[in-house]
């Protein structure tokens, strides 16, 4: 199966000589952040600079966030939706913590911004999609129940796309009503869509032969350099409106700290009602608090002149996540301890 692979490639994967090949890509996405803030840096002086660049960085942005799109959902089992049900308690306490109590907080956390349509848009739009890549990694980093994770990633991937439009229209009514239209939605679902569609016939492809699951894996260490290129190519074509937005990071920051110790606080609660052991718990913990932000990135981009300010939160919001998932990797463990006390109930 194909969370079996998943799972057994980040967990044992050597060459010939010994060497644990995952671990280097484990290593480079310890760093991402890092590259990530280069990319952006080099994307500004590259659009100030020459800003001829601008243009060329605008058309290919769209192939290049399709093709971190197809990375991305190659490594999650869409068609295995079926494995998530095997634990439905953890499934199920995944499913309350992200899609009914971490809503409730962002709404709650929205009423306090500036009534800014586009910064709350942007909020709205990376806050309310959970993470289905790299809190995989995290998890798996922090010592917790990877095969876990790697099962209920398909669900996140289905229910988000599907509540996204709800959630915007009970929690945005004023800042959708007109703007969401055919226009705007058509082109970030056709990005969205087609990654996902081929990413799926991919999977059912390498499916068919073990021998195959080396491509998968090859895909694998796609992301963090496809990511780069996607920040770098906003920094590019956005340079006026980056530069101009950065009086909005004291605006937006804080709601991402303050999201992440909700995430923690939250998944604490959760273990301790539904008595998740510690290696679980530290899974929900990661999977409530990583979001999906270059899911929803086509739809920012897309949206109409003077909404610009919602890619910059987005990308804003990847920084301050991986930052903090830095400080997740040395808090969740402590929090969730697997002595033997902590096992016998002392979460």
């Amino acid at each position: 199966m194909v969370g079996a692979a998943v799972v057994s490639d980040l967990e044992d994967e050597r060459g010939a000589d010994g060497v644990d090949k995952r671990l280097n890509r484990l290593t480079l996405e310890r760093w991402q952040v890092w590259i990530y803030v280069a990319a952006i840096a080099a994307g500004l002086a590259s659009g100030s600079a020459i800003p001829a660049t601008a243009s060329m960085a605008e058309v290919l942005l769209w192939p290049v966030l399709a093709l971190l799109l197809y990375a991305t959902f190659l490594q999650v089992p869409v068609l295995h939706l079926i494995s998530a049900s095997r634990d439905l308690r953890f499934s199920g306490v995944v499913l309350l913590g992200n899609f009914v109590l971490m809503p409730l907080i962002v709404w709650a956390m929205v009423s306090l911004l500036p009534a800014d349509p586009a910064i709350r848009l942007g909020v709205l739009l990376v806050l309310l999609v959970p993470c289905t890549d790299w809190f995989i990694s995290f998890t798996q980093l922090a010592g917790g129940d990877v095969p876990r994770a790697v099962a209920v990633t398909p669900v996140n991937l289905v229910l988000q796309l599907l509540l996204l439009p709800l959630y915007l229209l009970l929690m945005a009514r004023e800042e959708v009503t007109g703007l969401i239209t055919l226009n705007v939605v058509a082109p970030a679902l056709l990005i969205v869509a087609v990654p996902l569609i081929a990413s799926t016939l991919t999977q059912w492809w390498v499916d068919a032969r073990p021998g195959r699951l080396v491509v998968r894996d090859r895909w694998a260490w796609a992301p963090v350099p496809l990511l780069a290129g996607v920040v770098f190519l906003v920094a590019t074509a956005q340079v006026d409106t980056v530069l101009g937005a950065l009086n909005v990071l004291p605006v937006v920051v804080p709601v991402f700290v303050a999201f992440l110790l909700a995430a923690a606080l939250t998944a604490k609660a959760l273990a301790v009602s539904f008595s998740l052991p510690p290696r679980q718990a530290r899974t929900l913990a990661f999977g409530l608090g990583t979001r999906n932000s270059f899911v929803v990135l086509p739809l920012a981009l897309a949206l109409p002149e003077g909404f610009e300010v919602a890619a910059v939160v987005i990308v804003a919001q990847t920084l301050v996540e991986l930052l903090g998932m830095i400080a997740f990797l040395w808090l969740i463990p402590v929090v969730f301890r697997t002595d033997q006390r902590s096992a016998d109930g002392g979460l």
